[in-house]
């Protein structure tokens, strides 16, 4: 029996800091190929049926042929609030379980990106932190550089850790060329604090260069041993455990 790849959670600690852009740089640096990596997108809010999304921006960015949406609500705002204000059925956790889990079956690494924190309420009764437990994914946390991402931070690996979690790094989402001091500090207190590596920091505006130069450049951004364990290790034993769902895709 051929061992299922790996599934790792793209998560923030709050809107806005640069997680569909980590997640394509993370995608271009993964493996040798695109075709060994996928991403998963559970719940996708603020476009219209028929728009680009977030996969389209990593697609674009890092070649990545299969990704996978689950659900799609027109309204900027949480995904729970904005399955409800548009009378749509709220997100299902086994039908992300389900693409999920598909993915992993034919792919070395399933990226799995997140809306907003890792208590955003994708459904009334699901976040991120359940997906993340239900196909034994770990984590990578974006951070913000300015003032408040230590205390984001810290209150988010914690809620990781305290179900059982394991943050595999945090990533900086958006680095200026002229940091300030916060941002400076941040960078030595940010690992200190939370006792996770800074394994990336991805530099400000680097969204809006061709993607032949973002997949030359990506490799650069990140820790090499990170890099190394990304590319190299399949799933946690407790991945195989969960099985295909028919008829819960999206």
């Amino acid at each position: 029996m051929t061992r299922p790849g790996r599934a790792l959670l793209i998560t923030g600690t709050s809107t806005d800091v640069g997680k569909t852009i980590v997640t394509a740089a993370l995608a271009c640096v993964a493996g040798e190929s695109a075709s060994g990596v996928a991403v998963c997108k559970p719940a996708q809010t603020g476009v219209e049926p028929g728009e680009p999304g977030d996969l389209a921006t990593v697609a674009h960015l890092a070649g990545v042929v299969d990704v996978v949406e689950c659900a799609r609500y027109p309204e900027p705002l949480a995904p729970e609030t904005a399955a409800m204000r548009a009378g749509l059925a709220p997100l299902d956790l086994w039908t992300v379980v389900g693409a999920v889990t598909d993915l992993v079956s034919t792919h070395r690494l399933t990226l799995v990106e997140g809306a907003g924190g890792v208590l955003v309420r994708l459904a009334p009764d699901l976040t991120a932190l359940d997906v993340a437990d239900a196909v034994g994914a770990e984590a990578v946390v974006v951070v913000q550089a300015g003032l408040g991402a230590l205390n984001h931070a810290e209150l988010t690996v914690e809620a990781l850790r305290a179900r059982g979690i394991r943050p595999a790094g945090l990533v900086i989402g958006s680095w200026p060329r002229d940091p300030d001091l916060a941002m400076r500090c941040n960078r030595v207190d940010l690992p200190r604090l939370t006792g996770v590596p800074v394994v990336g920091v991805i530099p400000e505006g680097v969204g809006e260069l061709e993607p032949d130069q973002f997949r030359a450049a990506a490799p650069t951004w990140f820790d090499p041993d990170f890099v190394a364990d990304l590319s190299s290790r399949s799933a946690p034993d407790n991945i195989a455990a969960v099985q295909p769902i028919e008829g819960v895709h999206a």
